[in-house]
């Protein structure tokens, strides 16, 4: 698929995330935001969602291990057909599955998640135990905090897990504020390269960009970690950057201007990192 036509389906989501949060008054917007694109990249480049789909025993496995960014992971399984779109307006509704973590409930979904920090210990075991199956985490940089991640990290390299990919969203605030002032990460690279991790980094907000360094010039018997850096709250002025988006509801002013924003977006390409 062409970079401008993921760069669209990028906004196009990043509105289904807006009108389930304002609908719903829950959700967490801003890191939803910041990890569309590399969602995007993986569910229409990378992995093969037909065979996910169908539940092949091959397909490929992605685990959300920032869980409450569900938002985001349900809007765009909705677009690539595991339920109908129709579906997300019940988000976090009383008795509806769409929940503000990700549970087995849900089609596409293959573990719940949530508990920061765990995803990645879980990734490691189900590429152990599917070795012909792809395995994609998807983790927010603040979690990374978390020592059972690194743990996880060192089990990875020991047992040359080469279909085990861990990727951050690297958008350096968490709910508390900056990370690098509530938990220092730096150098980030390096310290996964330390653990015996491939290592790259990428714009996380270049679909295309976050397709090659996920396929290309991989090492067989490396788990990779590509660290993509990107923009809390991304798409609108309103939330970029700002911490207080972590988990905030917009008013019908904020409402109107995200949305005009991203739909803005859809037509005029911004690059920020």
């Amino acid at each position: 698929m062409e970079s401008d036509d993921l760069r669209k389906i990028s906004f196009a989501r990043r509105l289904d995330v807006l009108e389930m949060v304002y609908t719903s008054k829950a959700g967490h917007i801003g890191g939803s935001m910041s990890c569309m694109d590399i969602l995007v990249a993986l569910y229409y480049s990378v992995m093969d969602t037909s065979k996910i789909l169908n539940n092949s025993p091959d397909r490929d496995r992605f685990i959300l291990s920032k869980g409450h960014c569900a938002e985001s992971l349900y809007a765009v399984l909705a677009d690539v057909g595991f339920f109908l779109a129709e579906d997300l307006l019940s988000f976090s509704a009383f008795d509806s599955i769409f929940a503000e973590h990700p549970t087995k409930k849900i089609p596409g979904v293959e573990v719940a998640t949530g508990a920061l920090g765990h995803g990645l210990s879980i990734g490691v075991g189900m590429a152990i135990g599917q070795p012909d199956a792809n395995v994609y985490v998807l983790m927010g940089d603040g979690e990374l905090a978390e020592g059972s991640v690194w743990e996880a990290a060192m089990s990875a390299a020991k047992y040359r897990l080469g279909n085990l990919t861990v990727i951050v969203d690297r958008n350096r605030l968490q709910i508390s504020g900056q990370t690098e002032i509530v938990m220092p990460l730096e150098d980030l690279t390096a310290k996964f390269a330390a653990f015996g991790w491939d290592t790259k980094e990428c714009n996380g907000h270049e679909p295309s960009e976050i397709a090659y360094s996920l396929t290309q010039n991989r090492q067989a018997d490396k788990p990779l970690a590509l660290i993509a850096k990107t923009i809390k709250g991304y798409g609108s002025k309103i939330m970029e950057n700002k911490a207080d988006w972590h988990h905030r509801i917009p008013s019908p002013a904020e409402y109107e201007q995200i949305k005009a924003d991203l739909q803005s977006a859809t037509q005029e390409w911004r690059l920020y990192v």
